[in-house]
C-alpha cells in the first residue's frame, strides 16, 4: 500500500512538473523575440509550445513608412513577416485558382502527417495484422478445426440465396483488392523499391492507385447490399447473451442456440457496416480533395461534448486548413482499414479452415443439415417448420 501511495505521489509530481514546463513563459528578450534554445529543447521533448511569438508577428500597417518618403511605403511588413503570414495562413492571399486550398501557400503540418504515416501507423498496423495471424495459427494448433459433432445427414438446407452470395463476394473481393493496393500505397516505397527498383514501383504504384480508386465504388455498393439483405437478422436479441457467455461453444460444451446469425457473426456484420462505412466516407473525401471536409466539424462536436478534455487532450483545433483535412482523412482511412483488416482475417479463418462446413454457406449457398442444427438451431427449426407446412399443403 505504501509503495502504491509513493507511486501515485511520484506520478502526480511528474505530471505537475511537465505541465509547469509546458506552460512556463519563455524569456525571449535576449533574441529580440525570436526562437530560443529553450524553444528548440521543448520541441525535441515533445512538450507543448506557445507558437504565438512567431504566428502573431506578421507585420502591421501601423509600422509602414510614410508614402512621402523617398522609397515610398514598405507596407509595415518585412520579408520574414510576410513568410510567417504565409506559413500561419493569416495573409490576405488572392490567386487565379479558386477555392480555400489555393489560398494556403505553406502548410507545415505535412511533416507531422508524414512522420506518423511512415512511423507509428505502419509499425502498429503491421504488428496488429501479424499478431492476429499468429493468434489464429496458435488457436488452430491448440483447438484444431471445429468439426461437425453429430452424424451427417447427407441432406442440405438453403443458407444464402444467390443475390446474398453475390453481395458477400463483391464485398469480400473488393475489400481484399483495396487492402492490397492500400498497403502498396502506404508501404510500397519501403518494400518494393529496395527489392525491385524505382521503375517497377512506379508501374505497380500507378496500377494500385487506379485499382484502389475504382474498386472502391464496388465496395460501397456491396456494403449497401449486405446491409439491406441482413440488417433484420443482425439485430441484438436475448440469444446473443448466452452465445457470448459460452464463447460460441468453446466454454461450457455444446453449441448455444442461435438464429440465422449468431452473436459472433453479428459483431462481424456491425464491424463491417460501421467501420466499412467510415472507410467509405473518408475514402470518398480523399477521392474529391477539399470538397468534403469532415474533421473540423467533428472536432467541434467532440469539443462541445467535452470528450477530448475528459481524456486530457484539451480542446481540439477546429481551424483546419484544407490540406490538414485531407491529412486527417488519410490517417483515419488507414487506421480504420487496419482494424477492419484484422477483423476480416479472423472472419476468413472461421469461414475456411477454422470450421468444417462453414465455407459451404457462401460457396454453395446450402449447408449440411446437421451443421445448421448445431450452429443455428433456432433458425434451422424455423426453416424446417416452414418446409413441413409447405409440404403438407
Amino acid at each position: 500500500m505504501l509503495r502504491l501511495l509513493c507511486f501515485l505521489v511520484f506520478t502526480l509530481t511528474l505530471s505537475v512538473s511537465v505541465h509547469a514546463q509546458e506552460n512556463a513563459p519563455t524569456d525571449r528578450s535576449a533574441t529580440g523575440g525570436a526562437q530560443t534554445l529553450e524553444d528548440i529543447m521543448k520541441r525535441q521533448q515533445g512538450l507543448k509550445l506557445d507558437n504565438s511569438f512567431r504566428s502573431d508577428v506578421t507585420g502591421s500597417p501601423d509600422r509602414a513608412a510614410p508614402t512621402t518618403d523617398q522609397l515610398g511605403t514598405l507596407g509595415g511588413a518585412s520579408d520574414p513577416d510576410l513568410w510567417r503570414a504565409y506559413r500561419f495562413n493569416s495573409a490576405d492571399i488572392t490567386t487565379q485558382v479558386r477555392g480555400h486550398a489555393a489560398e494556403v501557400l505553406i502548410q507545415d503540418g505535412g511533416m507531422r502527417w508524414l512522420i506518423f504515416r511512415e512511423g507509428p501507423l505502419l509499425t502498429y498496423g503491421s504488428w496488429l495484422m501479424g499478431g492476429m495471424t499468429l493468434l489464429l495459427v496458435l488457436f488452430y494448433l491448440i483447438r484444431g478445426r471445429i468439426k461437425i459433432d453429430g452424424e451427417k445427414t447427407g441432406r442440405t438446407i438453403l443458407r444464402f440465396k444467390s443475390a446474398e452470395r453475390f453481395a458477400h463476394w463483391l464485398l469480400a473481393g473488393s475489400f481484399i483488392l483495396l487492402g492490397i493496393t492500400g498497403l502498396i500505397s502506404l508501404a510500397g516505397r519501403k518494400i518494393i523499391i529496395p527489392a525491385f527498383g524505382h521503375e517497377a514501383f512506379s508501374i505497380i504504384a500507378i496500377g494500385s492507385k487506379w485499382v484502389h480508386n475504382n474498386v472502391s465504388w464496388a465496395f460501397i455498393l456491396a456494403l449497401v447490399l449486405i446491409f439491406v439483405f441482413w440488417v433484420v437478422h443482425n439485430l441484438p436479441d436475448r440469444t446473443d447473451i448466452n452465445w457470448i457467455i459460452k464463447g460460441g461453444g468453446i466454454f461450457g460444451g455444446g453449441h448455444p442456440p442461435a438464429k440465422k446469425f449468431n452473436a459472433g457473426q453479428k459483431l462481424i456484420f456491425w464491424s463491417v457496416i460501421i467501420l466499412g462505412g467510415s472507410i467509405a466516407v473518408s475514402g470518398v473525401s480523399l477521392l474529391f480533395p477539399f470538397e468534403l471536409p469532415m474533421f473540423a466539424a467533428t472536432f467541434e462536436t467532440l469539443n462541445a461534448l467535452g470528450l477530448p478534455q475528459l481524456v486530457g487532450l484539451g480542446e481540439l483545433n477546429t481551424n483546419l486548413a484544407p490540406h490538414e483535412e485531407m491529412q486527417y482523412a488519410q490517417l483515419w482511412h488507414a487506421i480504420v482499414s487496419f482494424v477492419l483488416m484484422v477483423i476480416v482475417i479472423a472472419h476468413i479463418y472461421i469461414g475456411s479452415v477454422g470450421m468444417e462446413g462453414a465455407y459451404d454457406a457462401m460457396g454453395k449457398g446450402e449447408v449440411e443439415l446437421q451443421w445448421a442444427r448445431e450452429h443455428h438451431s433456432i433458425w434451422t427449426a424455423e426453416v424446417e417448420e416452414k418446409e413441413k407446412k409447405a409440404g403438407s399443403t
